[in-house]
């Protein structure tokens, strides 16, 4: 059964409840790409989340984007932000790339993710040192991508470069994920969010065409303030959120079903245990709420919208790791078994304080705004 969009919140549970939820373990003990999570959701329509319905896609917006992500990172951190990448890009190639190309995308056919992390800029996205040149009747691109999510699954890299010729501080290209010159210097085997398959890329003299162009030369940062930062952050506090609502359920549920035999008493009649479950409640739906409101402020155009989205991603990255902090103390020694689930939502909350813009970069973006300052300077 296709998701429309009267029906998609009801698709998306039979997805995670059914394929992604029995995935999830499997994916992160061989540090799998959760092929047949990610297959489910295109089957049912949910890759098009954010194309227009005039390519085939369900046109739900960012509300809709942060519902699909939230609910999935509950079960697979791996899989939320594979999707949380593919969004992200969608949004670039929903205001640029030709209609075949969006078309694929709202099918679920053209898996996409960005290409803009590189290993001299490091988390500063939004300044490539890659290069652009033409050549003949082409473009030459040469880079050194630091992580790529979907590395070697994505169909294309939606990929910034320095300017091909204009001023400005960066291009945005489609460079098709098979092309030569290009190799995945991986594969990933990190702490969390193992199934991500992100890996650093490199390029060498890979050729594209000129019409590989998304947007106009040098209107890169536009286009990453515009479309990319709005959906990557609020995808990203969604994976944060939804890690976050799975630890609160899983340690509440441990707690309340471990007894001290000794006192008959279960784990969650001790106050301090259930204090620390309150808290891990409280920063889970602050979080919540401040990323709703965000989405409500983009909906709506309201001027706090750019502070909120900075403001989201901080505050449920930051949270995540808190709230996963406290599953571990509260869980004791069986937090690091495998069976209770805890340690792995542990390892996945720890990456969105460190992913682009990390943590601390948005507090000194936050404190700019607030200040009247430009941000960018």
């Amino acid at each position: 059964m296709k998701a429309t969009p009267g029906n998609y919140v009801e698709i998306l549970e039979r997805v995670c409840a059914g394929v992604i939820a029995e995935q999830a373990s499997a994916v992160d003990r061989d540090g799998a790409f959760p092929a047949a999570s990610i297959g489910a959701l295109r089957e049912a329509g949910l890759l098009g989340a954010v194309s227009a319905p005039g390519v085939g896609g369900l046109g739900l917006g960012p509300r809709g984007a942060v519902t699909i992500v939230e609910r999935i990172a509950r079960e697979c951190g791996s899989t939320a932000m594979v999707t949380c990448m593919h969004f992200a890009g969608v949004a670039v190639l929903e205001a640029f790339a030709p209609e075949e190309i969006r078309r694929a995308a709202a099918a679920g056919d053209h898996l996409s993710t960005l290409a803009f992390s590189e290993a001299g800029s490091r988390s500063h996205f939004w300044a490539p040192l890659s290069t652009a040149s033409r050549n003949g009747d082409g473009v030459v691109l040469n880079a050194r991508k630091s992580w790529i999510t979907s590395a070697n699954q994505a169909a294309a890299y939606v990929w910034s470069s320095r300017p091909l010729a204009a001023e400005g501080a960066s291009t945005l290209w489609l460079v098709p994920a098979g092309s030569a010159g290009l190799t995945v210097q991986g594969p990933f085997d990190g702490l969390g969010l193992r199934g991500n398959d992100s890996s650093p890329v490199a390029a060498e003299g890979v050729k594209v065409p000129e019409s590989a162009m998304l947007g106009p030369d040098g209107g890169g940062f536009d286009a990453m303030m515009q479309f990319v930062l709005p959906t990557f952050s609020i995808c990203n506090a969604a994976c944060s959120v939804g890690l976050m609502q799975a630890a609160v359920a899983r340690t509440a549920t441990h707690a309340s079903g471990v007894r001290y035999q000794h006192l008959d008493s279960a784990l969650a009649e001790l106050p301090t245990i259930r204090n620390y479950i309150a808290r891990m409640k409280v920063l889970a739906d602050a979080a919540h709420a401040l990323l709703l409101d965000t989405v409500a402020a983009l909906e709506t155009g309201r001027p706090d919208a750019v502070l909120r989205v900075l403001e989201s991603k901080a505050a449920a990255g930051e949270s995540a790791t808190q709230v996963l902090d406290l599953a571990m103390r509260v869980c004791g020694g069986a937090a690091f078994r495998k069976d209770v689930d805890v340690e792995r939502y542990f390892r996945d909350a720890r990456a969105a304080t460190v992913m682009g813009p990390t943590t601390d970069v948005l507090y000194d973006f936050i404190g700019k705004a607030v200040c009247g300052m430009e941000l960018f300077a």
